[in-house]
């Protein structure tokens, strides 16, 4: 089973094979506006997770993620996958508490003792996110496809939101950016990316506790819209614009080669697409600088709005609209 590829049996991989954003809002544009019974985060601020009050002092969040393989080893593509489920919940200030399997298997293509070490994976990480997994939904289809539905729980009164955010307050950024290029590469060549892996296992449960800690309202996790797209999503839910210095935003070892060597996906580039037009490129700053920043990453950091110890600050929120890079 060591010899299957499998990234060759999908069309793209890991989020970046999201249906572009412009694309979806245009999709649920009509579906926003649910109210009441509770609900206290919907669609409508493009949020990571639904929340609804179960109690004064709690509310119970609940998201769902899956994606194509975005590495080769299915074990490694188990753990990333439910690092990513996961960090809906932790990107809005919660604790997970029970997850579930969702998997597309082509069946007479793949053995099944590959989804095995892909469920395996998944277990590994929801196991140290002290979260179990009970259980789930699996289906015959042509691309393997693996992810989990999740509830959390957090308290009401210090839920991280995409509509919290305040001008004038630091932006901080918790992993590198630049695994998309590097996921990539590694699909077109083959080539193992270790420090991509590790960045993309790693559970963002810390940071989360990080910026709760440090009082902060506003978060999201950066994935697939890249840190430009989700930027722009929680500035525009949050009435602020804001500034980044690229010269400070942290990047993986070996993007900037793989950025080089053209090793960009179309999900990159068409959240740049979207992007564009609420974006001032500074003197200096290049197509490849927002490349950078807009690609698509999996299994991201979180992007928060204030200063969290220990953490790189990338910009800062300021009054008005749009994003400036300097």
């Amino acid at each position: 089973m060591s010899d299957i590829r499998l990234t060759s049996y999908a069309h793209g991989g890991g989020c970046a094979c999201k249906i572009p954003p412009g694309e979806l809002e245009d999709a649920v544009r009509d579906l926003t506006g649910q109210a009441g019974d509770g609900v206290l985060v919907g669609l409508d601020s493009g949020d990571d997770a639904a929340a609804v009050l179960v109690r004064d002092d709690l509310a119970v969040l609940s998201t769902a993620d899956f994606f194509t393989p975005v590495v080769d080893d299915a074990y490694d593509w188990g753990r990333i996958a439910a690092a990513n489920a996961l960090s809906d919940v932790y990107a809005m200030g919660g604790r997970p508490v029970v997850a579930i399997n969702l998997v597309g298997w082509p069946r007479e293509k793949l053995p099944l003792e590959l989804m095995t070490e892909v469920l395996r994976g998944g277990l590994a990480v929801a196991a140290e996110a002290g979260c179990p997994v009970i259980g789930g939904h699996s289906i015959d289809d042509p691309e393997p496809k693996y992810g989990m539905a999740v509830t959390g729980v957090a308290d009401p009164n210090r839920l991280l939101r995409n509509d919290s955010a305040e001008s004038g307050l630091p932006l901080t950024l918790t992993k590198p950016i630049g695994v998309g290029l590097l996921n990539n590469r590694h699909k077109r060549t083959g080539e193992v990316f270790t420090e991509a892996v590790a960045t993309m296992t790693q559970l963002n449960r810390d940071a989360a506790e990080a910026a709760l800690a440090a009082g902060a309202r506003a978060a999201t996790d950066v994935t697939g819209f890249g840190l430009l797209g989700h930027l722009h999503k929680m500035c525009r839910a949050s009435g602020v614009g804001a500034v980044i210095d690229r010269a400070a935003v942290p990047v993986v070892d070996g993007a900037l080669a793989a950025l080089r060597d053209g090793f960009v996906s179309g999900g990159t580039r068409r959240n740049l697409d979207w992007v564009r037009p609420h974006l001032v490129a500074g003197p200096g700053v290049s197509e490849d600088d927002l490349l950078l920043l807009a690609d698509a990453q999996t299994s991201g950091g979180l992007l928060v709005v204030g200063e969290i110890p220990g953490y790189p600050v990338i910009g800062e929120t300021v009054v008005g609209s749009g994003i400036e890079v300097r």
